[in-house]
């Protein structure tokens, strides 16, 4: 009747896929998302805790790289696969007892180490370029009187010079400061708190050998973060498509005008 005003909503297809949104195929999808984030996230963190250690680092020798009181990663490793430019922790009874230390090798066995000759630490001869030491600090660092170090064994220093009890602490002593490479336990990484990130390559200690790969961090990060992704996105998927699928329905009812 005339005046008369109904509104109508249009029909929608019949079966069970309502469409790209809200469809089996995006719950299926979206699950599969999900159960994949999972696995890559749990497995990141599960894979860093066999491989990683966690040290809080209690002092400033190894200034400015790593502060006191900062939180590092270690990578678990074995002694004999550390290298020059390595920075190490490891127990040694005749520095602290039972207690991990933090240093960088500078020197590996068979090699003779030296400080200073034109303010930088020579090894093997070559002056050793080390950017990552405090500016300005060579007039101040300790002199060390030529030493080889003995085969199986390593040469640390801290990267504050001056006031690090390090290998040229321990001169005196019946190894010469040096340090069994069976007392090395893990190489740091990364400062995780703060977070600086990974530790700098020691590019100088190039011209001696090959450095030390780097370790799985940055791989187990990408897992990691992917993995929260597609949990995140995956579980977000269902309150989206019924926030699409209430948004279809309205545009689907239509005003019919008078008859």
């Amino acid at each position: 009747m005339g005046g008369e005003s109904t509104t109508r909503t249009a029909p929608r297809g019949g079966g069970t896929n309502t469409g790209p949104v809200g469809s089996r195929t995006g719950q299926r999808l979206s699950g599969l998302a999900v159960a994949l984030g999972l696995v890559l996230f749990l497995g990141g963190f599960a894979w860093g805790a066999v491989v990683y250690r966690p040290y809080t680092v209690p002092t400033s020798s190894m200034a400015p790289t790593i502060d006191a009181g900062n939180r590092v990663l270690a990578q678990r490793v074995d002694g004999g696969d550390i290298r020059r430019g390595d920075v190490v922790v490891f127990t040694d009874k005749t520095w602290v007892s039972n207690a991990p230390v933090v240093k960088r090798v500078v020197a590996v066995g068979g090699d003779t180490v030296a400080c200073c000759t034109d303010g930088k630490l020579t090894v093997n001869g070559k002056q050793i370029d080390e950017p990552y030491l405090p500016a300005g600090s060579a007039a101040e660092w300790k002199t060390i009187p030529s030493v080889t170090v003995p085969e199986g064994r390593l040469f640390l220093l801290g990267d504050e010079r001056q006031g690090s009890l390090d290998s040229s602490a321990h001169l005196t002593d019946a190894a010469s400061g040096t340090v069994a490479r069976s007392a090395v336990t893990a190489r740091v990484d990364a400062v995780v708190w703060p977070m600086n990130g990974m530790l700098k390559e020691p590019t100088g200690f190039e011209k001696l050998g090959a450095l030390s790969p780097p370790g799985p961090l940055r791989t187990l990060t990408i897992l990691i973060v992917a993995g929260a992704v597609l949990v995140l996105g995956g579980g977000a998927y269902g309150p989206v498509a019924k926030l699409l699928g209430r948004g279809r329905s309205r545009t689907r009812t239509e005003p019919v005008g008078a008859r």
